[in-house]
């Protein structure tokens, strides 16, 4: 085999390896769930019931599968637990980042900008056990004291906004969680906006402005439509973070199963969370069927982690019509 030859099957090599890898991690992650699957059935996405049952009774079988007695599993707190924390993150994150990478490229000198967009990547390298001990100790304790009580005393009395009042807990739940990821989201989201931004072509934005445009119609109609498909990548890739990180939010969290939370104050779970909280405990039941079910609920939140990439590209081609991480410009 010549040079080229060996280039060009290292290349199809690579190119295979990543499909091959998630496909094996599908199907050993259905494999190994199936029981839980069967067992479980459809109540499993509804119920709110969480009970590994009792280690010390007798050994059940349903349908020929093993499982302790008592044992009961529903996961609708932890879809939504899961849901509502990234849901929060990107909801702060998202125009915070994109505001952040248009004034490091557009409004501050280039020396200053480096070094903040030097923070941010900084930031991104911060191992999550220490955001989630800050969260813990310093950041749940100051929003819970200092923030909640303020906002759930004037909320007003609308059902929309009911989740915003109520009781404000010990600054361990939702909405901690929420903040949390969102501090682990903006990084990612603003230096690859902050990128993208500096590829756009200087003169369409000088002529936006020649034309009378003001700094914001120049963004919004020149700079954001220019990198727009790129941008979605971006929040996808910290959707993609934010559903699946496990020990910030298991710090955070408050970490209950079985319930729903009532607002955005109280304590709640996520699969990342509650896997990793319950994986010592299952590898210690003897029939096996708890670590079925913790195999079932990443199997469920790899499947909506697939999904949501998968209609953020099919997003980017209705929007851009282009695979390419910048879009179609003017």
């Amino acid at each position: 085999m010549n040079g080229a030859g060996l280039i060009k099957w290292l290349g199809g090599a690579g190119a295979v390896i990543p499909a091959l890898a998630l496909a094996f991690i599908l199907v050993s992650l259905t494999l190994e769930a199936l029981p839980a699957i069967r067992l479980n059935g459809w109540s499993f996405f509804t119920s709110s019931a969480w009970n590994p049952g009792s280690g010390y009774g007798a050994v059940i079988r349903t349908d020929g599968i093993p499982h302790p007695q008592g044992s009961d599993f529903g996961a609708g707190p932890l879809i939504a637990g899961t849901l509502a924390s990234s849901a929060i993150a990107l909801i702060i994150a998202v125009p915070v980042s994109i505001g952040a990478a248009l004034v490091i490229v557009e409004r501050l000198p280039r020396r200053l900008g480096n070094l903040i967009g030097l923070f941010l990547e900084l930031l991104a390298g911060i191992p999550s056990v220490i955001i989630g001990l800050w969260g813990v100790l310093t950041f749940g304790p100051f929003i819970s004291r200092h923030i909640v009580p303020v906002i759930a005393r004037n909320m007003p009395d609308v059902p929309v906004l009911k989740y915003l009042g109520g009781s404000t807990g010990t600054g361990l739940g939702l909405l901690n969680s929420g903040l949390i990821l969102a501090v682990m989201v903006i990084p990612i989201i603003a230096a690859t906006s902050r990128d993208l931004i500096r590829q756009v072509p200087i003169l369409p934005r000088e002529g936006a402005l020649a034309l009378g445009m003001s700094d914001w119609e120049c963004a919004r109609r020149v700079t954001l439509p220019w990198v727009g498909s790129g941008i979605i990548g971006a929040v996808v890739l910290g959707l993609g973070r934010a559903l699946g990180e496990t020990i910030a939010v298991a710090m955070v969290s408050g970490s209950i199963t079985g319930q729903y939370p009532s607002n955005v104050y109280s304590a709640m779970t996520t699969f990342a969370a509650t896997i990793v909280n319950q994986l010592d405990g299952a590898l210690g039941e003897a029939t096996g069927f708890w670590l079925k079910t913790l195999a079932e609920c990443a199997l469920v939140l790899m499947v909506i982690t697939l999904a949501t990439n998968i209609a953020a590209r099919l997003l980017v081609r209705k929007v851009s019509g282009t695979a390419l991480p910048v879009g179609r410009g003017l």
